[in-house]
């Protein structure tokens, strides 16, 4: 085995993640599914599960940054799953027993975007423990690499539980998915380097996550960028099982086969992020990546029943091809650059923006999706994430991302296992 492979506590973390991305994207398109058509819900009520599962983003992701940061990522890791399997778990037996309703399914999205909350804050904070800063971005792209290849099976595997054994089966298989990662992360043998954060009040430790990000240019823009990005991305993700469903006429099993063959793209994102680092450096490989996903999504409103949907598959294709690539740069950035006894604390900085805007975007695409029509609020969508690309302008005299911000030290290593 060459690189990461080679490292027993990497493959423990990647197989745990992926397996359960796998369960979290057929769970992705299995809640919709079952709003739709199991609860004949609403586009609006549809589009409020987004809502409901990044809203705790809003709400406490600058306190649980500071939390993160005080204790020892594999304990938060194992709890977060642990928590995560039950919630998913008690959906299917709802059903069961003729007990599910939509505010039941908004209540477990909401408390499983908690445990989500704390998990990822935990996760991005956790993988350098096990990779030094060379093997980073090895680590993240085959991390996104496997995400990406989750997002392509989940949907088609959602799909085709939801004919043969209804929509609320792949919730149940999303809940089985958290108990084999709670087992891999369990396994994992090295021991964490916990960096002191310090015993100030916790709401200092927040203020100087946020005083961290917004005095520095660069997290500064890439926060605002993610935050419009996401608005337009959400918003068009939001509508779109019910744009597939109801507008095009689209079965489930082929409405998780168009997002499936649109999600491989992401695949081929992870697999050509570290080329094109290489090539034209990091940031500029960056760029790239995301002027040309922006403009993919205006084939989304082309679509149309049939073979008509092909233009909405190039189009999620486009957008995973260069949101993945994108992904695996700036992530490989942001733990190389931030200080470690910071990291949780300025990516919840972040993510209250960016995820933050996450909510607001469901909302909207639910009622815009009601009010002017499902294929007009992609063109909407489209729009907003072609406006967010000149936010992007400290980094155009750049050619690669800054490794270190001032004062900032090495990373710790791993002690041996």
């Amino acid at each position: 085995m060459k690189g990461l492979w080679g490292n027993r506590d990497f493959r423990l973390l990647w197989t745990g993640e992926t397996t359960s991305m796998l369960g979290s994207m057929v769970a992705s398109t299995a809640l919709p599914l079952v709003a739709v058509v199991t609860l004949q819900a609403s586009t609006f009520q549809v589009a409020l599960l987004t809502a409901a599962a990044w809203l705790p983003w809003l709400v406490i992701g600058l306190p649980a940054g500071a939390w993160v940061d005080r204790l020892p990522k594999r304990p938060v890791m194992l709890a977060c799953n642990t928590a995560s399997m039950a919630i998913f778990g008690s959906v299917p037996l709802a059903a069961a027993a003729g007990m599910l309703t939509m505010p039941y399914l908004l209540g477990a999205a909401l408390l499983g975007g908690v445990a989500k909350v704390f998990f990822t804050l935990a996760y991005r904070a956790y993988l350098p423990v096990l990779a030094g800063d060379g093997e980073l971005l090895e680590g993240n792209a085959k991390l996104q690499g496997s995400e990406s290849a989750t997002q392509v099976a989940g949907p088609g595997l959602a799909g085709l539980l939801a004919q043969a054994f209804g929509p609320v089966s792949g919730i149940l298989a999303d809940a089985v998915s958290f108990g084999v990662s709670v087992l891999c992360v369990r396994a994992i043998r090295a021991r964490e380097v916990l960096v002191p954060a310090g015993r100030s009040p916790l709401r200092s430790q927040i203020a100087e996550g946020l005083r961290f990000v917004v005095r520095d240019r660069y997290l500064r823009s890439l926060m605002t960028f993610g935050a419009v990005s996401n608005l337009a991305l959400t918003g068009y993700s939001a509508i779109q099982i019910v744009f597939l469903s109801r507008t095009l006429g689209a079965a489930p099993g082929l409405v998780g086969l168009a997002l499936a063959l649109g999600a491989s793209g992401g695949v081929l994102g992870a697999a050509v992020a570290g080329r094109l680092a290489a090539r034209f450096g990091a940031v500029r490989a960056w760029l790239l990546c995301e002027a040309f996903a922006a403009p993919m999504l205006l084939l989304g409103p082309l679509s149309g029943p049939g073979w008509g949907l092909t233009p909405f598959v190039l189009a999620l294709f486009g957008v995973c091809v260069g949101v993945v690539a994108g992904n695996v740069l700036v992530t490989t950035f942001r733990q190389q650059y931030c200080p470690p006894e910071l990291i949780s604390r300025v990516n919840s900085s972040m993510s209250i923006v960016n995820y933050g805007s996450i909510p607001l975007a469901g909302v909207l695409g639910g009622v815009l999706g009601e009010a002017i029509g499902l294929r007009e609020t992609l063109w909407v969508a489209a729009g907003v994430s072609i406006l967010a690309l000149p936010l992007l302008a400290p980094y155009r005299k750049l050619r690669d991302f800054p490794v270190r911000a001032a004062g900032r030290p090495p990373l710790p290593q791993p002690l041996p296992s």
